[in-house]
C-alpha cells in the first residue's frame, strides 16, 4: 500500500475542483433487516480510540490528496449520532487543518430519530454539524415495527422538530414501496411528511438485498412487495406530490427546495473526487487525469488495528480504467435530474456524450422518450429516471470509452 501515503498529483483542473470527505461509524444500536450497509452492533465501543483511528486515517489521506478544497462533510452509517461529538469536533478540526475549506462548507450528521439521540443535536451543532440527516422511515408505528425501527413516529416526528429548531437545513428519509401500500395511503404519508419536512426529503422504494433478513423472509413468502404497476403509481405519487409541494426530485430519490439539495450527494453524482474515511469506505480520487478508487477494510477491529499500525486500512487502491470510469459516471450522472453537463463529460473524458456512446442507442432513448441531449448536456428525462436502471444498461452497451 506504498501508493497510500504518496501524494497523488492531482491535474491542475482537479485541483481547482472542490472535494467531499465521506467518514463511516460502523456502529449501531440493531441492524435493521432491510440493512445491506456496513454496520454492526456492539455491545461496548471505546470512543477515544476510534476518535484517534478516524483522525489519523484522514490526516494519512488528506496528506495524500494534498491541499484540494474541501465543500462537503458527512458523517453516515451504521448510526452516527452514537458518535461522540468530540470524535466529529476532531474530526472537523482535521479537516480544516489539512484543507482549504469553502466559506459555506456543509457537514452531514446521519442521525435516528430517537429521543435520546435527539437530545445530543445541539452537542453536534457545537460540533460544527450544520446540516441533519434523519432516518424516519415511515409515519406508522406498525410499519416502522415491521422496518426494525426501535422509534415510534411520534418520537420521530418529535425529534424532527427538535432538529428543525437547531439547524437550517435537515432532511428526513421514508421508504416507500412497502407491502400492502397503496398510492391512496402513501400520498396521506407524504402529506404528514410534508407538514413537518423543511428543505430536504430523500424518498427510498424497499428493496430486498441479498444477506439480509428480508431476504430470506421474502424468499419464504413472509410479505409481498406491491406488483411493478402499483409500484409505478406509488412512484408517480411520490413525484407529482413532491413537485406539487415545490420540491421536486433533483435525483432520484432525494427532493429538495431550490438551494436544499445535499451538496456532498451532489459530489458523488457528478462524479467529482471524494475521501473515504472509516470501516469499509470508498473514495474516488483524480491522479494525473484518472481516477483511483479506494477502499479500506469492511470490519471494524481490523480497520481499527491496521489504521493504529499504518495509519490507515485501505484494501483497494487502484486506477480505474476508461471503460469503468465511464460507466461510473453515467450511473451516477444521469441519477440527476440535469444530468451530467456537457463541460462535465469533456472535463472527465475530453469529449462530449454524443462521441461517447452510439449514436443509434442515443437516437434509440431520445427517441423513445427517456434521454435528452441538447447543448446543455445528456440527461434521462422524468420517464427515464423511473425505469433508469434498463436506460442506463441499454445505453452502456454502446458506450465507446476514450483511450
Amino acid at each position: 500500500m506504498a501508493a497510500a501515503t504518496a501524494n497523488i498529483a492531482p491535474s491542475a483542473a482537479a485541483r481547482d475542483e472542490a472535494i467531499g470527505v465521506y467518514v463511516h461509524w460502523p456502529f449501531c444500536l440493531s441492524k435493521c433487516p432491510y440493512c445491506d450497509f456496513n454496520s454492526h452492533v456492539a455491545d461496548a465501543v471505546d470512543h477515544d480510540r476510534w476518535r484517534r483511528a478516524l483522525v489519523r486515517e484522514l490526516a494519512t489521506q488528506a496528506a495524500r490528496a494534498g491541499r484540494r478544497r474541501v465543500e462537503s462533510v458527512f458523517f453516515g452509517g451504521g448510526t452516527p449520532s452514537l458518535m461522540a461529538p468530540d470524535t466529529v469536533a476532531a474530526v472537523l478540526e482535521t479537516v480544516r487543518s489539512s484543507f482549504r475549506i469553502a466559506n459555506d462548507l456543509e457537514v452531514t450528521l446521519e442521525a435516528n430519530p430517537t429521543s435520546v439521540e435527539a437530545g445530543k443535536l445541539e452537542a453536534f451543532r457545537d460540533a460544527g454539524v450544520n446540516r441533519v440527516s434523519l432516518g424516519v422511515q415511515a409515519l406508522d408505528d406498525s410499519v416502522l415495527t415491521f422496518l426494525g425501527r426501535t422509534h415510534g413516529a411520534g418520537e420521530a416526528l418529535a425529534a424532527v422538530a427538535t432538529a428543525r429548531e437547531r439547524f437550517e437545513r435537515v432532511s428526513f428519509d421514508l421508504i416507500y414501496a412497502r407491502p400492502d401500500q397503496s398510492p391512496q395511503s402513501w400520498r396521506r404519508e407524504l402529506a404528514g411528511a410534508l407538514a413537518h419536512a423543511a428543505g430536504h426529503l430523500s424518498l427510498y422504494q424497499l428493496t430486498i438485498e441479498p444477506t439480509t433478513p428480508f431476504h430470506s423472509l421474502h424468499a419464504r413468502g413472509a410479505f409481498r412487495l406491491p406488483d411493478e404497476d402499483t409500484a409505478a403509481a406509488l412512484w408517480d405519487v411520490t413525484q407529482d406530490t413532491l413537485e406539487a409541494a415545490g420540491m421536486p426530485a433533483y435525483e432520484v430519490s432525494n427532493h429538495a427546495r431550490p438551494g436544499q439539495e445535499c451538496r456532498h450527494n451532489m459530489v458523488y453524482w457528478s462524479y467529482r473526487d471524494y475521501l473515504g474515511v472509516g470501516p469499509g469506505a470508498h473514495g474516488r480520487l483524480s491522479e494525473g487525469g484518472a481516477k483511483v478508487a479506494t477502499r479500506t477494510h469492511r470490519a471494524p477491529a481490523i480497520w481499527l488495528d491496521r489504521v493504529e499500525r499504518d495509519g490507515h486500512a485501505l484494501v483497494d487502491d487502484r486506477p480505474i480504467d476508461p471503460a469503468e470510469t465511464l460507466i461510473e459516471a453515467t450511473l451516477t450522472g444521469l441519477r440527476l435530474a440535469g444530468g451530467l453537463p456537457r463541460e462535465r463529460w469533456t472535463a472527465l473524458f475530453g469529449r462530449g456524450p454524443e462521441d461517447l456512446f452510439e449514436a443509434a442507442t442515443i437516437s434509440l432513448l431520445v427517441d423513445g422518450g427517456f434521454l435528452a441531449l441538447d447543448t446543455e448536456g445528456l440527461r434521462a428525462t422524468a420517464a427515464g429516471r423511473a425505469r433508469l436502471d434498463a436506460v442506463t444498461d441499454r445505453l452502456l452497451r454502446g458506450a465507446r470509452p476514450p483511450g
